[in-house]
């Protein structure tokens, strides 16, 4: 269907259902290997972070650092859909990745592998935002649900089978943890193949581009300095302090600029017109709430196997099963079931509900729990996330016109990045304090000495006794990230619960009458 004024691509002519799959194949190798980066490093970070002699805090920014490049050029990638050819975008995305990742397999300390990382997030930015705006530019909403399946069973794959390849990786001496890093490699270079194959769009192109890297920049410089604000207080220096006020005041005024530019700016990267309305605004706070304890959460379990509980990095990745198999099986059947019926926003309101009772039970783990216990929580964690995350996003598309879907779809990825990114550097960063006063009381020594030069996450090089209080403190104070990240579930609760009920439309388009951001009313 083409509407006037329609700049995004187009397939060339009707697709079928053998066509898209071919295409998809593509997008889900890329989105594979996207997913992968993250989940092939979360049962071996332990074991990386330990061998390069780092420290809890910088174990928490290994991670971070790619969140928070993925955050900060998601929503340029995502404008640069609406402006250039999608499939070239996707195949540059894949580029700066593999680059990202052979740097990161070769660094010699944790300082160089959080900026390899950080690179590697570029492209991990652009393969998150761009595969959803392909795949939405192809299919209607009503019929994405049918395929959302495909995508429940990628992201099964990716965190199921990252795990276990990460903890295999690590667990097998001729290979090491750089693998971990290298892993990807091949996949990308298939992706990368597999979609110059098969992917065809036709390209409008716009002759007067603008591209607002000013109100990127100034969104990632606003909340790096938060989040590394967040790091280190209380640690290197006091809460009330000149450091706190100087990067709470930096980082406020800078997100305030960037605010500012963004209402001036023709081309914003954030485009205040969509996200002001208001289904893109409650999924834009579900988004960043469910970003924010899901991502905070989960990415401390593999941590809390192995050195909470003494498992080797192989059995952290076989005891995560239940978490991915959740995500699996909600993704697939809520997928068919939204297709069916064209009914979202209860799928997202359970969804929410369901996170909150996750997190509620893993609250309630020690370093003595069953696991049984600790499993049941963590599929129903996997439940909450399958129903929400890709239907938040759906949710959004459904009220845009083609020509906006690559910043809507971009929008609502950069908010849960962001919250990711967040519950990530804020959980880290109350797991390390918590973690280090509970070591110094039980060892008895001065704050930040409880091991002496080793790293407590060295669990090799240190003495057995000392190991076994490090197994304890880290068990233990795991529960604390976990309840946090139920309350912060709450707020996503409640944004889904005001959203207003939604048929998704059967056409790839909205009806002209529908375009203006007006016609989204605040009250409804």
């Amino acid at each position: 269907m083409k509407t006037e004024g329609t700049t995004a691509e187009a397939p060339t002519g009707a697709m079928g259902h053998r066509q898209v799959l071919e295409s998809l194949s593509g997008l889900l190798l890329a989105l594979l290997v996207a997913m992968i980066s993250s989940t092939v490093v979360s049962t071996a970070l332990p074991l990386i972070i330990g061998s390069l002699n780092g420290s809890q805090t910088q174990y928490t920014w290994v991670v971070t650092a790619t969140l928070l490049a993925a955050t900060a050029t998601t929503p340029i990638w995502g404008k640069l859909a609406d402006l250039f050819n999608k499939k070239t975008l996707v195949q540059v995305a894949i580029v700066l990745f593999v680059i990202g990742s052979m740097i990161s397999g070769f660094s010699q300390n944790t300082g160089q592998l959080i900026a390899a990382r950080a690179f590697q997030g570029i492209g991990v930015g652009g393969l998150q935002a761009l595969v959803q705006v392909v795949i939405a530019a192809i299919i209607p909403p009503r019929e994405r649900g049918r395929y959302n399946g495909y995508l429940g069973a990628v992201m099964a794959v990716a965190t199921v089978g990252g795990p276990l390849l990460g903890g295999l990786i690590v667990d097998v001496p001729w290979l090491g943890w750089r693998w971990c890093f290298f892993v990807g490699v091949p996949i990308a270079v298939l992706a990368f193949i597999v979609l110059q194959r098969t992917l065809k769009l036709e390209t409008v192109r716009r002759d007067d581009v603008q591209v607002d890297y000013l109100g990127a920049g100034l969104i990632a410089a606003g909340v790096s300095v938060l989040l590394i604000w967040v790091s280190f207080v209380g640690n290197s220096f006091d809460w009330l302090s000149w450091q706190t006020a100087a990067m709470v005041a930096g980082g406020v005024v800078l997100l305030a600029v960037a605010v500012l530019v963004e209402r001036k700016v023709r081309e914003p990267v954030v485009p205040l017109h969509i996200i002001t309305q208001r289904t893109p605004a409650l999924a834009i706070i579900a988004s960043l709430a469910v970003g924010m304890a899901m991502f905070g959460g989960a990415v401390f379990l593999g941590q809390y196997f192995q050195v909470g509980r003494g498992y080797s990095p192989t059995e952290a990745g076989l005891l995560t099963i239940p978490l991915m198999a959740g995500v699996l099986v909600s993704s697939t059947v809520t997928g068919r079931l939204i297709s069916r019926s064209g009914s979202i926003k209860p799928y997202i309101v359970a969804g929410t509900i369901t996170l909150v009772i996750g997190f509620l039970g893993l609250g309630t783990v020690d370093h003595a729990s069953p696991l049984w216990l600790v499993g049941i929580a963590m599929a129903i964690v996997g439940i909450g996330v399958g129903m929400t995350m890709q239907n938040l996003v759906l949710a959004v598309q459904n009220t845009v016109p083609l020509r906006d879907l690559g910043s809507a779809s971009a929008s609502v990825t950069f908010f849960r990045s962001l919250g990711g990114t967040i519950g990530v550097s804020v959980l880290g960063a109350v797991l390390a304090n918590r973690v280090t006063a509970d070591l110094s009381t039980a060892l008895h020594v001065p704050a930040g000495q409880s091991t002496g030069s080793v790293s407590a996450l060295n669990l090799k090089a240190l003495p057995p006794e000392i190991q076994t209080v490090v197994h304890t403190v880290y068990g233990d104070a795991t529960a604390h990230i976990f309840l946090i990240s139920a309350a912060v579930g709450v707020v996503g609760v409640i944004a889904a619960l005001l959203l207003k009920p939604l048929t998704l439309r059967t056409t790839l388009d909205v009806e002209t009458k529908t375009e203006e951001p007006a016609s989204d009313p605040v009250a409804g």
